[in-house]
């Protein structure tokens, strides 16, 4: 029987169990970002609990991801899933006895870091597989609709949640639902293996550990797309923080009008999605519409302060749009292009690269947000993302090219 849409038993599953932590995890972030800015009024304190989640994804999947790449990527997936809903039970006990304490909420963003960076580098490693081969612009076109659906539904609901329940009350419901996610994830039959589970020698450890970085020497085109991706994840978090500063101190704006400027960039990232689930892009279009996307999007980033509220409402809408094309786009792409025995290993080294990106931008943010004014901010920080697509992207067109024309099917027949 002929395959005719990417709905598998696994990849329903999966799904389901994307969606329930994409709730949770959403239903969380917003409050806890917003709590730490109410209580300290400080733009850096804020980035420093940001900075304390991402502090485990400097270095950790680097020594952690040939495990993965080894191990059964179910079984980690599950145990993780189970593990966090106990961590967020646990900390809504100790903050119901508590309350709101600063060192406490750093602590807690580290170790769920620590956590998330393992469950991510897995997830990112399993997801392809669980896609049937030919579907996976279908596939991340799915994955990546997730989030910005669940953006649009939560943001107004976690901003409300924010002003009428206790955190620790709102930690218990995120608990159980991550329970629930893990639930799901239990009947998927792909284990995620790519060889057989046992031990292997120290020597063989730091090979697989130097594998990844081998890879990436000879590939400059997934170097220029990582080196630019890792700039641009650190701008878009010091944007992001910046923007939020800006909400909360202004006058004229509301937190409910910044979750709906969440809302309508969601909107535009679903409506982005159907088209990607819809219409097929052939992988020679790729790259061609990427570099106008990436262009497009750091100019109504430099703009968003600048314009009145119903106009930073259809900016937000538009870079939604943008977004998941150009995310769905690259995603089929590279993890197609990736050997599947380097997805974690390449993976991590883009992880750290990232995080290591996000650390100096969202203490930059903090510092020069506080100096010199969110508004000049953005700007300047857009201007530092306009340099990285020209350096990385445009200029070397030609070794970029063939990364975004793989396919699957492909790459399965040059390594037959």
């Amino acid at each position: 029987m002929i395959r005719k849409n990417v709905w598998s038993k696994d990849f329903s599953l999966i799904t389901i169990g994307t969606i329930i932590s994409a709730i949770a995890g959403q239903a969380i972030s917003l409050p806890f970002s917003l709590m730490v800015f109410d209580e300290t009024q400080s733009a850096l304190l804020s980035a420093i609990m940001f900075v304390s989640g991402m502090l485990p994804n400097f270095i950790l999947p680097l020594f952690i991801a040939p495990l993965i790449d080894r191990g059964n990527k179910k079984r980690t997936i599950i145990t993780l899933d189970y593990l966090t809903g106990v961590l967020y039970l646990l900390v809504a006990l100790i903050i119901s006895k508590t309350g709101f304490n600063y060192q406490l909420f750093v602590a807690f963003s580290f170790i769920a870091g620590i956590i998330g960076s393992i469950y991510h580098l897995t997830y990112t490693a399993w997801y392809p597989d669980i896609i049937p081969v030919g579907f996976e612009q279908q596939g991340f076109a799915v994955s990546s609709s997730i989030y910005p659906t669940v953006v649009m539904v939560m943001s107004p609901v976690a901003a409300w949640l924010y002003k009428v329940m206790p955190i620790h009350l709102l930690l218990v419901l995120i608990g159980f639902l991550t329970l629930i996610a893990a639930t799901f994830e239990l009947f998927i039959g792909n284990q995620g293996l790519r060889r057989k589970e046992g031990t292997w020698s120290w020597r063989e450890y730091i090979a697989d550990c130097k594998a990844g970085f081998k890879y990436l020497r000879r590939e400059k085109g997934l170097r220029n797309i990582y080196s630019y991706m890792a700039i641009t994840n650190g701008v878009a978090t010091g944007i992001q923080l910046m923007v939020q500063a800006y909400f909360q101190t202004v006058q004229f704006l509301t937190v409910a009008m910044l979750a709906f400027l969440r809302t309508a960039e969601t909107l535009g990232r679903m409506l982005g999605g159907l088209v990607q689930y819809k219409v097929n892009v052939k992988p020679e279009k790729r790259f061609g519409i990427t570099k106008f996307v990436y262009f497009t999007y750091e100019t109504l980033d430099m703009l968003l302060l600048f314009m009145p509220y119903p106009l930073m409402l259809v900016n937000r809408f538009i870079c939604g749009v943008l977004g998941i094309t150009s995310f769905t786009l690259r995603e089929a792409s590279v993890q197609s292009y990736l050997p599947p025995d380097m997805r974690a290993k390449v993976n991590a080294i883009f992880n750290v690269a990232v995080s290591f990106a996000v650390i100096v931008f969202q203490l930059s943010a903090g510092y020069v947000g506080d100096l010199l004014g969110y508004r000049k901010t953005v700007v300047l920080f857009t201007g530092i993302s306009m340099a990285a697509i020209i350096g990385f992207i445009a200029i070397p067109s030609a070794v970029n090219r063939k990364v975004y024309e793989a396919t699957r099917c492909s790459q399965q027949d040059t390594l037959a």
